[in-house]
């Protein structure tokens, strides 16, 4: 009996060590399956590969953020749109201090879409939610419907002109 209970022990360890080395550690519950990348990098690979970004801005603290963080986590959909941008997820003191990531203010959770040469899509918000925090989004729904228009803005605008601030 001894064995066995070491032998399950050693297997459920395994599985463990496992599961974390293969954790996305940028993830941070919104998603493994998503390629999370730092901002500094994802700079860099949205310039390369002229893709648009897509940038969450969240804090460890926040209700409406651990709210919104299981929901995207579980839509299949943002994962796969996700593959047509350079996804950054910002947690806590890693938000970008510059005021233009904060274009209507500096609330959270806040989803800024960037075109490939860094320029915040103005136009690119939440449609279904308040005028006051444009960039706010309480349901995966409205994150999608953003995201496609995004794509769709990006397919249409000569390079030079997809930014609009």
């Amino acid at each position: 009996m001894k064995n066995f209970a070491l032998e399950i022990f050693a297997v459920t360890n395994l599985f463990c060590i496992g599961i974390c080395l293969g954790e996305n550690e940028l993830a941070r519950g919104w998603n493994e399956n998503i390629n999370w990348v730092k901002l500094e990098e994802g700079e860099k690979l949205a310039q390369t590969s002229k893709q648009p970004m897509m940038l969450v801005i969240h804090k460890s603290w926040c209700g409406a953020c651990k709210a919104l963080k299981p929901q995207f986590a579980l839509s299949k959909q943002i994962e796969e749109l996700s593959t047509n941008f350079v996804m950054v997820n910002t947690l806590d003191d890693e938000e970008p201090k510059d005021p233009k990531f904060a274009p209507d203010g500096g609330y959270i959770p806040r989803i800024l879409f960037r075109d490939p040469e860094g320029n915040i899509l103005s136009d690119i918000f939440n449609i279904q939610g308040s005028d006051k925090y444009k960039y706010y989004y309480s349901d995966p729904v409205q994150i999608v419907a953003a995201m496609e228009r995004c794509i769709e803005k990006m397919k249409s605008a000569p390079p030079s002109e997809s930014g609009e601030l």
